[in-house]
């Protein structure tokens, strides 16, 4: 009998990026504004793409210490138009935070953070150790010397 097992190559790298809240509840159920995110990487760096339009760069902060990213951030309310003229407001607004265990294959020294059209793209270097290495194959043969 043949047993097929389906293998995740991300379940865990979604596990270190586990995001959470200070208390613990789950940032996606919380209710809140919670900017979705895109995680991924290539060789040298993880990348994550968070979606905050609306949200002025000085609003934002960015974080790490120890294993665990911060991203705070707030989407204020624009007060040109008064509330009783809107007949319906969908968009969600004000604070916003979010955080991301980090891989140990992760160096916390090196992360870079730029905002543009909307999008915050973070970038996060892997350490030395944890980025693929070029292995010269030899012939096979070697000579024993005694």
């Amino acid at each position: 009998m043949t047993t097929i097992t389906r293998i995740d190559p991300f379940r865990e790298l979604a596990s270190f990026f586990q995001s959470f809240e200070p208390n613990g509840k789950d940032q996606l159920t919380a209710g809140s504004f919670v900017p979705p995110v895109d995680v991924y990487e290539d060789e040298q760096n993880l990348i994550l793409k968070l979606e905050v339009p609306g949200v002025n760069e000085e609003d934002l902060n960015v974080s790490v210490e120890n294993d665990t990213m911060t991203i705070q951030g707030e989407r204020k309310f624009e007060k040109e138009e008064k509330e009783e003229n809107f007949h319906r407001i969908e968009r969600r607004y004000g604070s916003f935070l979010r955080t991301f265990k980090l891989p140990n294959t992760v160096d916390a020294e090196k992360v870079e953070a730029s905002y543009e059209k909307g999008i915050l793209k973070i970038t996060l270097a892997k350490r030395a150790e944890a980025k693929p290495r070029q292995i010269k194959v030899g012939s096979g043969e070697k000579t024993l010397q005694g």
